[in-house]
């Protein structure tokens, strides 16, 4: 059978073709699933997609019309599929339920490290054999507050790495996790959380619930000098909010990886196009700010766990069995990804 895999970035077409080598052939597209897209997929049993595909109900009613009966998406998130719409249409939708927390832990504090010392001001002045240190004043990490909101896998990887540094430790989520506690956590209320901590990090899904959790409330509590990451999901912070908490000459530093906006735009190359979105092209104006488009995932290891249950998936779906992988089987939605 052949499977058509759509955003596949140039690293990752090698590994996904080595996967199914032996199973299947896939056809690996660059271009993402969307509603102009989705006609490319006619034919196919089984699509796989990338995290920035557009699985609304016009465009899984368009796979299905052609003939398609499961949807393999390449990520953890499924905020961009209508579950209910797949179900309606019978269909087979399976995520990747969890790959390594290191990537994406270990990338946020890249991301932290970068902001606090100043390290891309820093590269672009010595490349051009300037050599000062003026601004690029930074502040040791050890005895600050890491607040950690959201201390699943990748919350709690990101909390051995800031006790390895001798941070105190803040966390906010559902429900707390021993092996955070034991690391000297204390959970707090996310109001709390935003004020006191130095290092805010965000590691929870974007639902309803989360949905700018960030937003002009929150960024107002927190500390002037504060240094803001997110590396999960783009809507949990309110751009726009924090845009002009910029502009008001607040927090030390910030580092997204990820953009509420993002899709249509991250994994492109825009550089010669007049980008529209002025939020974004404001937000990139400030020295203290950096952006990069939705990395922080992408490593050997992770990529390659991420392959190999989309593998798995696929062959679940073929011999008719489902798995905790599985958003949607056969039309039946199960109650946890209600």
């Amino acid at each position: 059978m052949e499977i058509v895999a759509f955003g596949v970035q140039a690293d990752e077409r090698p590994l996904l073709e080595k996967a199914f080598d032996g199973h299947h052939q896939v056809r690996c597209l660059d271009v993402f699933l969307n509603r102009d897209t989705a006609p490319i997929a006619h034919g196919y049993e089984v699509v796989s997609t990338s995290v920035n595909a557009d699985l609304s109900a016009e465009v899984l009613q368009t796979l299905a019309a052609g003939g398609t009966k499961m949807v393999a998406q390449r990520s953890t998130g499924f905020n961009n599929i209508d579950l209910e719409a797949a179900a309606d249409l019978g269909l087979t939708i399976g995520r990747v339920s969890s790959y390594s927390p290191y990537a994406v832990a270990e990338f946020a504090w890249a991301l932290a490290l970068a902001v606090n010392r100043r390290l891309v001001r820093a590269a672009n002045r010595t490349r051009n054999f300037d050599f000062r240190l003026d601004g690029l004043l930074g502040r040791d990490l050890r005895g600050r507050t890491a607040g950690v909101v959201g201390t699943g896998r990748i919350g709690e990887a990101f909390t051995r790495i800031a006790h390895g540094f001798g941070m105190n430790l803040l966390g906010w989520d559902l429900a707390e996790n021993p092996e955070c506690v034991a690391l000297g956590m204390r959970y707090v209320p996310r109001e709390r959380l935003f004020a006191e901590a130095d290092l805010i990090t965000l590691h929870v899904p974007l639902v309803e619930d989360t949905r700018h959790l960030v937003d002009a409330a929150a960024l107002a509590a927190m500390k002037d000098d504060a240094i803001l990451i997110n590396s999960s999901r783009g809507g949990l912070v309110d751009t726009a909010a924090l845009v002009e908490t910029l502009k008001a000459g607040r927090l030390t530093g910030v580092g997204l990886d990820v953009y509420e906006e993002e899709a249509g735009l991250f994994y492109f190359d825009r550089s010669l196009d007049v980008i529209d979105d002025d939020t974004l092209a404001r937000l990139m104006t400030f020295a203290n700010v950096l952006v990069t488009s939705h990395q922080a995932y992408f490593t050997e290891e992770a990529v390659g766990q991420i392959i190999e249950t989309t593998v798995a998936n696929v062959e679940d779906h073929l011999a008719g069995r489902t798995s905790e992988h599985m958003l949607v089987t056969r039309g039946q939605l199960p109650s946890a990804a209600r």
